[in-house]
C-alpha cells in the first residue's frame, strides 16, 4: 500500500497548532445521546412512502429514516440505534421543543420563520423538491388553469395550503381546498375523485402516483407552484449537534463523489485513493474530534451500514424502489444536479 500522499497532510494537521486541537465540540445534545444509547427520530403517523414507512416485518425503511439512521450510525455506530417516535405533520415542532425527538428528518421545507421564529435551527439541505399538481388523466388538463372550480387535496400541518393559496390567487384560479392529517387519508380521497387534484411535493406526488391502481390514469402538470429545500430540523443552542447532522449528510456526497460505495468501503479505507477518502473513512486520524465523537470511523460506519447518499436515493425513492424517481436536481454538480459536496480538508 502506498501512503505517501498522507505525509504532507499529516503535516498540514500538525501546523493547525494547540488552539485547534484544544478546541472543545462536545455538544449536549450528543451527550445526551450517548447516555441515553439512541437517537430519537421523528417517524410519521402512518405512511409517507418513500420517506416514512413501515413494511411487512414492523420495520421503518424509507429516505427520510435512512438519513436518520445515518446520524444513529455517526454518534452511536449503529443505525439499529435509531428508534422512530410516529408523530402527524402538526406534532412535530412541539415534540421536538419538548424533546420527545431529538431531530427533525421529515421532508421540513427550509422556512425563514422556521429558523426565526420557533427557536430552531435548519441544517443544510439533504433534498430538493418542486410542489406540483396531480390530475386525473380523464380530466384531459393540460395545465393548472383547468382546476377552476374544481377541489385540490393537499396535507395539514404543512406549508401546502399556504404555497397553494398563494398560487391559486396569482393565478386566478377559483378552486375549494380540502386538508388532510393522514396521507392515507389523503391518497383515498384523490385515488375516489372526492378530490380533482393533489398538490403535494414533487417526489411525493411521484410516489402517490406510482400506488394508483393504474399509474397512467394519472398526471403531474408541468405547472411548478413552488421549489423548496428539505432541511433536518434541530433545538438552537448547540451548534456542535448541528455540525454533526451536516457533516454526517456531507459525509454521504463525499463518498458518492469519490466512489466509495457500501460494497468497496472497505477496500477504500485500506487502500484509500486519495486523502479525502482516508481522512473519510478515519484512515488519517482526527475526523472524530473535530465533531467531539468518539471515533473516528464514524463515516465509515455510515457508509458501511447505509451506502453513500446515491445508494440510499436510489434504495428509498430511486431506480431500486418502487417508485422510480429520477434524481434530477438531488444529483451531483457533475451529473447536473444541486449537490456540491462540501471539503473535507
Amino acid at each position: 500500500m502506498k501512503l505517501g500522499f498522507l505525509a504532507p497532510v499529516a503535516l498540514a494537521i500538525s501546523l493547525l497548532g494547540p488552539a485547534a486541537s484544544a478546541q472543545d465540540r462536545s455538544s449536549p445534545t450528543v451527550e445526551k445521546i450517548v447516555a441515553r444509547g439512541v437517537l430519537l427520530c421523528a417517524g410519521h403517523n402512518g405512511s409517507n412512502l418513500g420517506f416514512a414507512e413501515v413494511d411487512n416485518k414492523g420495520q421503518w425503511k424509507g429516505f427520510d429514516v435512512d438519513i436518520c439512521r445515518a446520524v444513529a450510525t455517526a454518534i452511536l455506530g449503529s443505525p439499529d440505534k435509531a428508534k422512530f417516535i410516529p408523530i402527524s405533520w402538526a406534532q412535530r415542532w412541539s415534540s421536538l421543543d419538548s424533546g420527545d425527538v431529538d431531530l427533525l428528518v421529515k421532508t421540513n421545507d427550509a422556512t425563514m420563520s422556521r429558523d426565526t421564529d420557533l427557536g430552531f435551527q435548519l441544517s443544510i439541505p439533504y433534498l430538493y423538491g418542486a410542489f406540483q399538481l396531480m390530475v386525473h388523466k380523464d380530466l384531459n388538463l393540460t395545465n393548472a388553469a383547468g382546476l377552476k372550480g374544481g377541489t385540490i387535496c393537499t396535507s395539514a400541518g404543512t406549508n401546502n395550503a399556504s404555497y397553494l393559496d398563494t398560487f391559486l390567487r396569482d393565478k386566478k384560479i377559483d378552486a375549494k381546498v380540502l386538508t388532510f392529517e393522514k396521507r392515507e387519508e389523503e391518497l383515498g380521497a384523490y385515488t375516489s375523485k372526492r378530490c380533482d387534484a393533489e398538490m403535494n411535493w414533487g417526489p411525493t406526488l411521484a410516489v402517490m402516483r406510482s400506488s394508483q391502481p393504474n399509474p397512467d390514469d394519472n398526471v403531474i402538470l408541468p405547472d411548478v407552484i413552488t421549489l423548496a429545500p428539505e432541511v433536518i430540523i434541530v433545538k438552537e443552542n448547540d451548534d456542535h449537534f448541528l455540525d454533526v447532522v451536516n457533516w454526517t449528510f456531507e459525509a454521504l456526497l463525499v463518498a458518492e463523489d469519490n466512489g466509495v460505495t457500501q460494497a468497496n468501503v472497505d477496500q477504500m479505507r485500506d487502500n484509500p485513493p486519495n486523502p479525502v477518502v482516508a481522512k473519510l473513512l478515519g484512515k488519517i486520524p482526527g475526523m472524530g474530534k473535530r465533531l467531539g465523537l468518539s471515533s473516528d470511523g464514524w463515516a465509515y460506519n455510515v457508509v458501511k451500514s447505509l451506502g453513500n447518499y446515491g445508494e440510499i436515493y436510489d434504495r428509498s425513492l430511486g431506480k431500486n424502489s418502487p417508485y422510480k424517481l429520477d434524481r434530477g436536481v438531488n444529483s451531483l454538480f457533475r451529473n447536473g444536479g444541486l449537490f456540491v459536496p462540501m471539503i473535507i480538508d
